[in-house]
Formats: C-alpha cells, structure tokens, sequence
C-alpha cells in the first residue's frame, strides 16, 4: 500500500544571518521591514508594483495577466531570474506580457527583484513526521 504524504508549504523570508539574528533577539513572525537590506526593500517594492500582479509577493502565481500559464517564482535561484528577465529585457525571449515588464526594468531592479523572489524559502512538512499524534 502506498503511502501518500500531504504536503504543507510555508513560505518564510530569510536575510543572511536572519536566524542567528532572531534566535538572539527572540523575534519571530513575518520579516520586518526595517531588517531588510536596501537592495532587498527595493526589490520587495519593484515586485510590489510590478510583478505581484501576476507572480504574487510569494511569487505564487496569481490569476493576473492573460496567459492561463503563469509560473511560480518561489525560491528560484536568483541567477536563473536574473537571466531570464535580462532575456525578455534583450529579445532573446519574446513575451507578449514580460517583454514589456521587464523592459521597464533596469538592471539594478532585475537584481533587486530577483534577489526578493530568490530570498522567498519553502519549508516542506510531512504529516507522518510533523502529525504524529491523532487529532482529537
């Protein structure tokens, strides 16, 4: 018999150091503002303005846009999004929708924007290892 593990995605933001930062200061919760470099605040706004349209802050696509395709953006490595923007920016791949987008990019806020959406980590929980209890 086949088990079947239900997966729960949490989505955090993490900061270099964040966890050492937290575990000193005995924060928890959703990243602070404030705690956010500048590249990093200026990437969060960009995709704010921009891209949350369509890709979500979490860079969970939303129903934005007219492609029924819309990928999720989620953690992907800040390298590939840096390409792949600076691809539809140049031509090198023709989108109705994101050619236009990231042409209104310059190169600072493609790195901005990729560095908010690659900083985005998935915590990935198994109910047969997290849920050992019943529930009641």
């Amino acid at each position: 018999m086949k088990k079947i593990a239900l997966l729960i995605i949490l989505f955090s933001f993490s900061q270099a150091h964040s966890e050492d930062k937290k575990k000193s200061t005995g924060e928890t919760g959703a990243t602070i503002q404030a705690q956010l470099s500048p590249d990093l605040q200026n990437g969060k706004k960009k995709a704010q303005q921009i891209c949350s349209a369509c890709h979500g802050m979490n860079g969970v696509a939303a129903s934005g846009g007219n492609s029924v395709i819309v990928p999720n953006i989620t953690a992907q490595h800040k390298d590939y999004l840096i390409a792949k923007l600076t691809d539809y920016k140049n031509g090198k791949i023709k989108h109705a929708q994101m050619s236009v987008i990231a042409g209104m990019l310059t190169e600072q806020d493609i790195n901005n924007v990729s560095e908010w959406y690659s900083r985005i980590k998935i915590k990935i929980f198994d109910p047969n290892l997290v849920l050992a209890k019943p529930s009641e």
